[in-house]
């Protein structure tokens, strides 16, 4: 399986949609990317670099998209996100409430992705905050081919949308295109018996990691990658985790404060379902300790060891 950067992918797909389409603009946040080189170069009048101010970078973008712009606005995710959030609340949750707009907000470093930069490039909020907004829709990928799938879907989807792309090259997940459904927002990677871990972005990875390593033990997972937080076919997900005895949440951000973990536990409290659920994130805490991402997952319980021992301790 092939490693690649989910922005490059993503940018490269844009680059070749904007031969044929003259409606896509791009803005950057003054932040840069190989793969950008030859848009810049190729479309200097439909490329627009902000500078560093994302508030801004909100605002010139919805003002191309209520001239029925194509607009996608790049930026590191904690500071598109949360630098830059009334604007994001006024100018495109509410304003889409009445009016079709086609807003994509690429947010690269979902969760722990630089993790050498330390707290204050960490983006473990992300999902709560985002999740909270009307009308935006929330794409978080765990491969590129996830992020190549979802280029034509958000040309075609007249909505604001939050792509939260890990800052990492990562491996392929995917074998095609075919694979996964948007209509549905998740996949089921493996079927398991008792236990079946959910997950999103990065966190998919170390959930087949530790999935494969307990087939070794003939114990069988579940492995669920949720890529569309919302919307996402909460009926089709019940229908496909009602049936175990446990269920794992496994994601790079905050738990009990509106992240995965509840929109899982929302699925099974409207279902009056008795599924144990076993959340696995970050406590009320900032990750301040400096190292990469695997020393940082390791001391907070998040490596493939500790995902292996919670579930033997569900068996």
């Amino acid at each position: 399986m092939q490693i690649k950067s989910m922005r490059d992918v993503f940018i490269e797909n844009i680059y070749n949609r904007m031969h044929n389409n003259k409606n896509i603009f791009f803005l950057s946040g003054d932040f840069g990317s190989p793969a950008l080189d030859r848009m810049r170069h190729k479309f200097k009048d439909r490329f627009i670099n902000v500078g560093i101010a994302e508030q801004n970078l909100i605002n010139v973008s919805t003002g191309l998209a209520l001239e029925g712009f194509i607009v996608y606005a790049y930026a590191i995710a904690p500071f598109l996100t949360m630098r830059a959030y009334e604007q994001i609340k006024l100018n495109l949750s509410l304003l889409s409430q009445v009016k079709e707009i086609n807003i994509n907000l690429i947010g690269v470093g979902a969760g722990l992705s630089y993790d050498l930069s330390g707290a204050t490039h960490h983006c473990l909020e992300d999902i709560s905050i985002m999740r909270v907004l009307p009308q935006v829709i929330i794409f978080s990928p765990s491969d590129w081919l996830l992020v190549k799938g979802f280029v034509d879907y958000s040309i075609k989807i007249k909505k604001p949308k939050y792509l939260r792309l890990d800052g990492k090259p990562l491996c392929q997940i995917y074998s095609s295109i075919k694979t996964y459904d948007f209509k549905k927002g998740f996949c089921e990677i493996m079927k398991g018996e008792k236990v079946c871990i959910i997950a999103t972005g990065y966190m998919t990875h170390a959930a087949l990691k530790a999935a494969k390593e307990l087939t070794k033990d003939n114990i069988d997972i579940g492995v669920v990658d949720i890529f569309l937080l919302k919307p996402i076919n909460v009926k089709s997900l019940y229908n496909t985790i009602k049936d175990y005895k446990y269920i794992i949440t496994i994601e790079e951000g905050f738990i009990n404060k509106g992240g995965l973990d509840t929109i899982i536990a929302n699925i099974l409290t409207n279902n009056k379902e008795h599924i144990q659920l076993i959340r696995m994130g970050f406590d009320d805490t900032y990750v301040l300790e400096v190292g990469n991402r695997d020393c940082l997952h390791k001391q907070y319980g998040l490596d493939e060891e500790s995902i292996i021992n919670i579930v033997y301790q569900c068996i």
